[in-house]
C-alpha cells in the first residue's frame, strides 16, 4: 500500500474519530491497553530481534537503550494509555467565547487536526504513546518509525489495532508506515492528505523534516540541557539534582548535558560533584577551571554544544549569574534549563531571562515529561514558539475553529 493510499484511509478514519464521543475513544484506549498487555510476549520477542540486529550493526549504547523494551517499559506503555482514558477530552473545549452587541455568539472551539504523521527514531514506546494521544484528541495517526525498530513497532501497532477494532473503531485510525527511506519523503510530500507532521529524534532527522516537508511541521528539539549551580545553592540539593538529571536515564532529551558552577561556590562544590559523577560512571569534559579540582577530559568548544545522550557531561566554572545566562544563551537548544539556588532574586532572573521550553528551579530536568506533567503521555517536547511548546499532550494535538451562532443577523 502506498503512503497516499494509507493517508486516504487515515482521512476516512479521522472523519469517524472527529465525531466520536469521549466514551467511545476512552473505551478504545482501554481496549488498546488490554491488547498491548496481552501481546507482551510477542512484542518482547520482536524487540529482541530488533535489539540483536542493532547490536550486530554496532549501534551505540544510548540508542540501544532507547530501542530496548522490557516488561516494565511495556507496563508503562499500557498504563500511559489507561491514564489517557482518564483525562478530559480536549475536543469541543471552548477556548474563549463572547456575544457581540448584535446578539451573534462567537466561540473558539478545540477540534482535531485530522491526520497526524509522526516520524521518529528507535523508541518503540513512542508508537503506543503517539497512537493513544492522537486517538484521544480525535486524530488519525500515520506512524513512521525507524527501520531499527521495525519489528517492535509492527508488533505494537498490531496490538493497538486489535484494541481499536474491539472497540468498534477503524483499524486505520493508527497505521504504521513501513518501507525504505523514500517513504519518509512521500510522507513529507503528502500535503492535503496529512495535516501536520511531527519529527521526533536526533538533530539530523528533525532538521531534514523541517527543511524539506511540504506538510506543516511541529518541531520537536534536541536537548543540550544545563544545570546551573548558583552561589546561593544548597550543595546537597544541587548534587542530588545533578546526579538525577544526568544519570537517571542519560539517553533521553531532558537529561542534563552541561554543568555550570558559580565561582563563589566552586571550591566547595566542584570536588564533591566530580567525585559523585565519577561514582556514577560519568565522564566529565571540563574546562581548565574545573580541571583544577580533579581529573577530567579537557573540554573543547564543541563539547559545550553537545547532546551526549550518554554518561558524559560538559562542565565549566562561571564568574556570575550573568556569565551563566550568557553561556546558556550561546549553547542552549531551548529545551530544559535548571538553576539550583536559594536566592529568589537569582531564580527570578533565571526564569525570566532563559529562553527555553522548560525552566526549572531546584528540581531535576527529568521532570520535563508529559507523564510527569500529568498529561498521561506525550507526543514529544516542542522547542518551537508556535502553539505548542514544551511537552505536547492532548490540547497541543488540536487546532481550533470558530463557531458563530446567530438568529438571523446580517452585516450592515
Amino acid at each position: 500500500m502506498t503512503v497516499q493510499e494509507q493517508a486516504q484511509k487515515a482521512r476516512t478514519a479521522a472523519l469517524t474519530l472527529s465525531s466520536a464521543t469521549r466514551a467511545t475513544k476512552d473505551a478504545a484506549l482501554l481496549a488498546m491497553a488490554d491488547a498491548l498487555a496481552k501481546s507482551e510476549t510477542a512484542i518482547l520477542e520482536a524487540n529482541a530481534r530488533d535489539v540483536a540486529r542493532a547490536e550486530a550493526n554496532g549501534t551505540s549504547a544510548a540508542l540501544i537503550d532507547r530501542l530496548r523494551l522490557t516488561p516494565d517499559r511495556i507496563a508503562g506503555m499500557v498504563e500511559g494509555l489507561r491514564e489517557l482514558a482518564a483525562l478530559p477530552d480536549p475536543v469541543g473545549d471552548v477556548v474563549r467565547g463572547w456575544t457581540n452587541a448584535n446578539g451573534v455568539q462567537v466561540r473558539q472551539v478545540r477540534v482535531p487536526f485530522g491526520v497526524v504523521g509522526i516520524i521518529y527514531e528507535a523508541r518503540p514506546n513512542v508508537t503506543a504513546d503517539a497512537g493513544g494521544i492522537c486517538l484521544k484528541s480525535g486524530n488519525a495517526a500515520l506512524l513512521r518509525g525507524s527501520s531499527s525498530a521495525a519489528q517492535s513497532n509492527a508488533a505494537v501497532v498490531d496490538a493497538l489495532q486489535t484494541g481499536l477494532v474491539d472497540a468498534g473503531l477503524p483499524a486505520e485510525a493508527i497505521q504504521l508506515v513501513p518501507g525504505p527511506r523514500e517513504v519518509t519523503n512521500e510522507l513529507m510530500a503528502a500535503r492535503g492528505l496529512v495535516d501536520v507532521l511531527i519529527p521526533r529524534g536526533g538533530a539530523g532527522l528533525i532538521d531534514n523534516v523541517v527543511r524539506n516537508s511540504q506538510v506543516p511541521v511541529i518541531e520537536t528539539g534536541v536537548g543540550n540541557c544545563h544545570v546551573f549551580v548558583d552561589a546561593a545553592a544548597d550543595e546537597q540539593m544541587a548534587l542530588d539534582i545533578l546526579i538525577n538529571a544526568k544519570t537517571q536515564r542519560p539517553s533521553v532529551c531532558n537529561a542534563a548535558e552541561t554543568l555550570l558552577v558559580h565561582a563563589d561556590i566552586a571550591d566547595s562544590f566542584v570536588p564533591k560533584a566530580l567525585q559523585a559523577l565519577s561514582a556514577h560512571g560519568v565522564t566529565v569534559h571540563g574546562d581548565s577551571r574545573v580541571a583544577a579540582y580533579g581529573e577530567v577530559v579537557p573540554a573543547e568548544e564543541k563539547d559545550f554544544a553537545e547532546e551526549y545522550l550518554s554518561l558524559d557531561l560538559a562542565a565549566a566554572v562561571v564568574d556570575s549569574l550573568d556569565s551563566a545566562l550568557q553561556h546558556i544563551r550561546r549553547y542552549s537548544t531551548g529545551h530544559t534549563e535548571t538553576i539550583v539556588t536559594e536566592s529568589q532574586t537569582s531564580a527570578a532572573r533565571f526564569t525570566a531571562e532563559v529562553d527555553a521550553a522548560a525552566v526549572l528551579v531546584n528540581a531535576s530536568g527529568r521532570f520535563v515529561d508529559g507523564g510527569e506533567f500529568g498529561f498521561g503521555a506525550e507526543i514529544g517536547i516542542s522547542t518551537q514558539k508556535l502553539h505548542a511548546r514544551g511537552p505536547m499532550g492532548l490540547p497541543e494535538m488540536t487546532s481550533t475553529k470558530y463557531v458563530v451562532t446567530g438568529s438571523g443577523q446580517i452585516r450592515q
